[in-house]
């Protein structure tokens, strides 16, 4: 295993209300240079369904579903030593400093996309800026327990954030 580096930066605009973070770029992500880029990862099914939004295709469209609804994105861990795609073999992890969101926009709610991501969010980043995160069911195929719709349904939440 060897060290890999986050290859690409955070996506948030001023009017982004809601982070989310994911734990570390898929192989597939790496090579897109864009989150959640493998095909049986739900999370762009997931989040237009959440915002009654057509599925986007392409990294601009996903761009803009982003943007448009209020979200930023970007992943827990700067570095690390990962096997594949598996969240489980992560070793070594550097945490991302998200202040630059935080510092640009005004982030409401943080949620995290899985329990890796939100356990090195509660190990390393919480305690820089002393801000809770809570923990989505992550949206990876690895998580095989949980549907398409029980997944919309638990990640509605993110939709109170950019409301208020």
């Amino acid at each position: 295993m060897k060290n890999l580096q986050h290859p690409f930066g955070p996506l948030f605009n001023e009017d982004s209300r809601v982070l989310i973070l994911g734990s570390f770029p898929s192989v597939k992500s790496r090579e897109q240079n864009f989150f959640y880029g493998h095909p049986q990862n739900r999370f762009w099914r997931v989040i237009a369904a959440v915002f009654d939004r057509p599925v986007p295709q392409s990294i601009e469209e996903k761009k803009l579903l982003i943007l448009s609804s209020g979200l930023a994105l970007w992943d827990s861990i700067a570095s690390c030593e990962i096997t594949g795609s598996s969240d489980s073999s992560i070793r070594n992890a550097r945490a991302n400093d998200i202040s630059i969101i935080l510092d640009n926009c005004n982030i409401e709610r943080i949620y995290c996309n899985g329990r890796k991501s939100h356990d090195l969010y509660r190990r390393y980043i919480e305690p820089a800026n002393g801000r809770e995160a809570v923990c989505l069911p992550s949206t990876s195929p690895a998580n095989a327990q949980w549907s398409l719709e029980k997944l919309i349904d638990a990640w509605a939440v993110i939709k109170e954030g950019v409301q208020d």
